[in-house]
């Protein structure tokens, strides 16, 4: 017998010159939904001090320490909780390379190589590893219950009861299909 394959979650942030530019925009969230990933949560927000300088804690003694936080609490970011199998990978592998230089010249169509405008404006961010992302998801999504999901959501999402709402840019359980179980 086949051991069912669970769904991961990640963090995708899709960073302040993004939000600002529709067709970049439109064609991130194109290439998200093309590359079947499946959007749990999404909000836009404007990062608060506060936040971004947990999200960064790790950074605090580098560098580009406070350009980055300045740039991420600049204006609205659309934050979203995506699923798919091996998604933290994926995501990162659809991002490209951290530093944009060699995105474009070493991946030129992720989304690094195609929006990235410097290594701070980068276009997205995606989490590193499955504990990151319940981390990083936990401090934009409070109210968002990592294992309640995977008990009661996951099976929809991996299974594809889902209706996708491309105005709110998030998935939906589709209660017909509960409904018609009863």
């Amino acid at each position: 017998m086949q051991s069912k394959k669970y769904l991961q979650l990640t963090l995708a942030i899709l960073k302040p010159h993004i939000v600002k530019s529709p067709f970049a925009l439109q064609k991130i969230r194109d290439l998200i939904i093309d590359n079947n990933f499946k959007v749990v949560r999404s909000r836009r927000a404007t990062m608060s001090r506060e936040e971004a300088e947990l999200f960064y804690k790790e950074h605090r003694d580098k560098f580009f320490y406070n350009r980055l936080v300045t740039f991420m609490c600049s204006g609205p970011s659309d934050i979203h909780i995506l699923t798919a199998h091996d998604a933290v990978a994926k995501w990162r592998q659809l991002m490209g390379p951290t530093k944009v230089y060699q995105a474009q010249y070493n991946a030129p169509d992720t989304i690094r190589g195609m929006f990235g405008l410097s290594d701070t404006r980068n276009a997205t961010h995606g989490s590193d590893s499955t504990e990151s992302a319940k981390r990083e998801i936990a401090i934009f999504f409070k109210d968002f219950d990592t294992k309640k999901w995977y008990d009661n959501e996951e099976i929809f999402y991996n299974f594809g009861r889902l209706h996708f709402d491309p105005i709110s840019f998030v998935h939906t359980i589709d209660k017909s299909y509960l409904e018609k179980q009863n």
